[in-house]
């Protein structure tokens, strides 16, 4: 038969989530994302990837700008869904997420309790991981904390971006999804407390803070964030154009490191295999990056118009 529910949820991720769930036998009675933003050079109104979707298969949308306005409540209760389905969305306040009658769900990507946060996929790749996956669970009020439903594992392979790593969760993502909602409409799935253990890792937002690479540490430290930060928002660094003393913010998308002796104070320069960029224990090849104002490059095509000696990187303090 199916259960009736509202699913919420705004980028790519979610809009794969929601397309699953139309072709299930569950009905989709609205969608609750976040309001248009302003985007881009022309600062034009940006629409989610889930609210495209939705217009384009006549899904009810809801965007309130506060989850607690009473006028949303109000509207949302209007539907009398059986279940709420939330994949990277916001959190949610109790009067939402207490709402319908078989509770709140939500879709994360990483093997709770570890990686709780807003960028699991990331992270895990950022950390090195063999391994991550994808929980279901009850929310509460603690962010990432309610009683786990389903779980399935997703192994990482060793040259994965976080790009790829999202890909792989998708198909995975759409069955554990219909697995616990089957599990739940059938009266068959019980919730398990979540274990506080005191070495958890944590996925927390990408900040122009905690994506700025740091040439000081170890260059297999620098390879894993360049590929958990591929293709948003990308790594990045300062170069200082050696000419006019400028710094440049430059992206880096690709590169892959190699041990040996290297001088942090250096000037770039370049080599068969990229463009090399002095660290700690060796030096880093960039193969794919992107100056501030400008396409992205391989190297290649980056050295046809500018000389990787006329640069030096920033070190961040």
């Amino acid at each position: 038969m199916g259960l009736t529910l509202v699913f919420m949820g705004t980028p790519l991720f979610s809009k794969h989530m929601l397309e699953g769930l139309l072709r299930s036998n569950h009905k989709v009675l609205a969608v609750v994302t976040t309001a248009d933003k302003p985007a881009g050079r022309g600062q034009k109104l940006k629409e989610s990837e889930v609210k495209r979707f939705a217009l384009d298969n006549n899904i009810s949308i809801l965007q309130p700008l506060s989850l607690k306005d009473p006028a949303f409540l109000e509207d949302l209760a209007a539907y009398q869904a059986d279940i709420f389905v939330v994949v990277a969305f916001r959190m949610l306040p109790e009067a939402v997420w207490k709402m319908p009658p078989k509770g709140t769900i939500n879709l994360h990507a990483s093997l709770l309790p570890n990686f709780r946060g807003a960028a699991p996929i990331n992270w895990a790749i950022i950390h090195g991981e063999k391994k991550t996956g994808l929980t279901t669970f009850m929310i509460n009020e603690h962010i990432d904390c309610g009683s786990i439903l389903l779980q399935k594992e997703v192994t990482i392979k060793d040259h994965w971006t976080a790009g790829m790593l999202h890909d792989a969760m998708l198909d995975p993502g759409n069955q554990l999804i219909q697995e616990t909602l089957k599990g739940i409409e059938e009266s068959t799935l019980q919730g398990k407390t979540q274990i506080n253990a005191t070495l958890l890792k944590d996925a927390p937002k990408l900040t122009k803070e905690n994506t700025r690479i740091n040439f000081c540490h170890s260059g297999k430290e620098i390879e894993r964030m360049v590929r958990g930060l591929n293709p948003i928002p990308a790594a990045y660094c300062y170069l200082q154009d050696i000419r006019t003393s400028q710094h440049l913010l430059c992206k880096i998308l690709e590169g892959s490191f190699k041990k040996g002796a290297s001088n942090l104070s250096d000037p770039l320069a370049a080599s068969p295999e990229g463009i090399i960029f002095p660290c700690i224990d060796g030096n880093f090849y960039v193969q794919k990056l992107q100056l501030e104002g400008k396409k992205i490059l391989d190297y290649k095509a980056f050295l046809a118009g500018n000389a990787a000696g006329n640069y030096r990187l920033v070190q961040k303090k």
